[in-house]
């Protein structure tokens, strides 16, 4: 089985870069695709030293800062991998990854984080935070959404199988693409993320800094909150804007190194999620280390933090949200116990996500007529399949109930 795996662009090592990596671990022959590599040389080792084929985006090196402005080029270059040579794709997509053109005898899996958000159902937020309303731009950049949303129709139809990152998702594919899907949540590091010592008198939030995250509308409520005290790991462009928000009881620390963030998430009272994200695997790094969440109560942190278990859901993107849920946490006579966290945070363990998706891709690679994996292997796997596809799922749903 010659395997390829697609991605969209290296520049950091985040999210769906570490799924990449569990992926390659699951298939270590894949020759590995993307459409530019600025990443540095120091995340080589999570592809195992391998090298990715980039596409023709790659030779322009003033690209590494802006080539998110690129965006309609993306959708040509994509098409020119040349695909041919390989059994089975994987394509790991929140944007155009899902692109390749294959043919009739080649599978094509897509593990999707997302159908393109900010052309779909978040295309007006997108519009608002990145100040196109109200300009002339604003014309521009919705036909350019509007062509993004017929593309991406298109491609989904030369996508064989969709594999969601949740449910949420799973019903986003649903509604773009009229497609259905499987579910597998990420991997989480519970390894790494391990319950710590003493807890300590502060809240704590961590992320990228971009508008949908909202980390200067939770620095706004502790500004509202000067007896209660936050800290704030990430960098991102609205880094500025969360120390203007700041007061003296926030510390905002900007970039720091995996050992400084542990830290705090083992200590802090709990961790504060205001994102509707796809997934979000830091509440669940957060319950890893014993430490509730309270969290915005729409996209992945509904599926994943338990209200009333594992933390509280808030409903409303704003700084009095926020107050209220705390003063709901600080009020609330349930204990929670790191134990019952970390525990449910396992049931998302990378373990976990590697082998439901070698599962799935060999199963669907049976199914699809690859032949050449016959004995008792295959006739497991393919038990497996007709097992699932009879409502048994491949996300959480039998553990959960367990």
């Amino acid at each position: 089985m010659r395997v390829a795996i697609v991605h969209e662009w290296l520049v950091t090592y985040a999210g769906s870069e570490k799924v990449l990596s569990e992926m390659l671990k699951e298939f270590p022959e894949a020759d590995l695709f993307c459409l530019v590599d600025f990443s540095k040389d120091g995340f080589k080792s999570h592809y195992m030293g391998k090298s990715f084929r980039t596409s023709f985006l790659q030779r322009f090196k003033y690209l590494s800062s802006i080539y998110r402005y690129f965006f309609p080029l993306m959708w040509v270059a994509v098409e020119q991998f040349d695909m041919s040579g390989y059994d089975v794709i994987i394509s790991n997509s929140h944007s155009v990854a899902k692109g390749v053109i294959t043919g009739p005898d080649q599978l094509h899996i897509c593990y999707c984080y997302t159908p393109m958000r900010y052309a779909w159902d978040l295309q007006h937020q997108y519009l608002r935070e990145q100040h196109f309303e109200g300009r002339p731009s604003a014309l521009v950049a919705r036909a350019v959404l509007h062509r993004a949303r017929i593309w991406d129709t298109r491609t989904a139809n030369g996508v064989d199988h969709f594999i969601a990152c949740s449910e949420y998702i799973g019903r986003r594919i649903r509604k773009a693409y009229r497609r259905t899907s499987d579910v597998i949540y990420p991997g989480v590091d519970t390894d790494y993320f391990q319950i710590g010592g003493t807890k300590a008198d502060y809240y704590f939030t961590s992320s990228r800094m971009v508008p949908y995250k909202k980390i200067p509308l939770i620095v706004e409520a502790f500004r509202r909150m000067p007896d209660k005290k936050l800290v704030v790991i990430g960098d991102g462009p609205q880094y500025r804007d969360a120390l203007k928000a700041a007061g003296p009881n926030v510390s905002v620390l900007g970039y720091q190194p995996d050992d400084v963030l542990l830290k705090h998430m083992q200590e802090a009272r709990a961790f504060i999620f205001m994102a509707e994200e796809d997934f979000g695997i830091t509440p669940l790094e957060a319950q890893a280390c014993g430490t509730p969440v309270l969290a915005f109560g729409r996209g992945g942190a509904s599926e994943t933090v338990i209200d009333g278990v594992t933390g509280f859901h808030f409903w409303e993107q704003s700084a009095q949200a926020v107050c209220d849920v705390i003063a709901r946490f600080e009020a609330s006579t349930i204990t929670f116990d790191p134990q019952t966290l970390r525990q449910h945070a396992e049931k998302f363990s990378i373990d976990r996500f590697r082998r439901q998706f070698r599962d799935l891709v060999l199963a669907r690679w049976r199914a699809h007529g690859g032949a050449d994996t016959a004995g008792q292997e295959g006739v497991d796997d393919e038990a497996r399949l007709r097992d699932r596809s009879n409502g048994a799922g491949w996300g959480l749903s039998d553990q959960a109930s367990a």
